[in-house]
């Protein structure tokens, strides 16, 4: 039974590859066209979601998005949620309606294709150089400046399975406050469970999505930063443990 398993394991991650590739190869001249000018980001954001919701579709995840709060689609927010698998950037997508921007890891531009797209539509930061990220607050400034949004996870990486949550950075919160723009928690609660970055792990299944009361930023300063990240990873926190009784 267990070799049956890791047959199922094998495709199943084979598959995931194939639905994020084919896509973008069928797309394509679209897609090259959408990232010529920055200004027609929204219009790649719109394929983006498209794309999110057929790899979610594909590989058998049934997702249900509770919203206490709905952004404006006339405003900018800051996105934030837990950080557990590689399906966590398809099932943002596939929450939110407004054109956002991922402050994401460099080393994700070194997968094939995939990469090309990342690299040239997200905000990369190499979290090694303090230098890099000070430069994404530049960076951040202008997507913002024209109307986008910004999502980041603001564990800084993926943790350990066993850690339920791990620590926040300071990032988006103190970019947050320095453009006082709201901050959305979101709680992603199977990701782990159904596609984790264990090689040999994941199935077909739902995948809860909360979307938390906005957090102001309003009249707040550099010294609320830590306050307002320990706020929201404890809003995230909380809901994670609810969804896990």
């Amino acid at each position: 039974m267990i070799v049956f398993k890791y047959i199922f394991w094998v495709l199943y991650r084979i598959w995931f590859y194939i639905l994020v590739g084919l896509p973008i190869l069928i797309m394509l001249p679209v897609l090259l066209i959408s990232i010529s000018k920055e200004s027609w980001y929204p219009f790649f954001f719109k394929i983006a979601r498209v794309w999110a919701k057929m790899i979610l579709i594909g590989m058998g995840f049934g997702y249900r998005i509770d919203r206490e709060q709905i952004p404006d689609k006339n405003k900018s927010y800051m996105f934030i949620a837990n950080h557990t698998s590689m399906a966590d950037i398809m099932l943002m997508l596939a929450s939110i309606k407004n054109p956002f921007v991922f402050v994401g890891k460099k080393e994700l531009a070194k997968i094939p294709l995939f990469g090309f797209f990342y690299k040239r539509t997200c905000i990369l930061v190499d979290r090694s150089s303090s230098k890099s990220r000070k430069g994404v607050f530049l960076r951040a400034q202008r997507r913002l400046r024209s109307g986008l949004s910004i999502c980041i996870f603001p564990e800084g990486g993926v943790p350990d399975e066993h850690i339920e949550l791990d620590t926040f950075k300071d990032g988006a919160f103190r970019l947050a406050i320095n453009h006082q723009i709201p901050i959305v928690p979101l709680t992603f609660a199977d990701n782990k469970k159904r596609f984790s970055f264990t090689f040999f792990s994941g199935s077909p299944g739902r995948m809860r999505v909360k979307i938390h009361k906005f957090l102001s930023t309003e009249n707040l300063t550099v010294d609320d930063t830590k306050p307002l990240n320990n706020m929201a990873r404890n809003i995230i926190l909380k809901q994670l443990q609810t969804f896990n009784k």
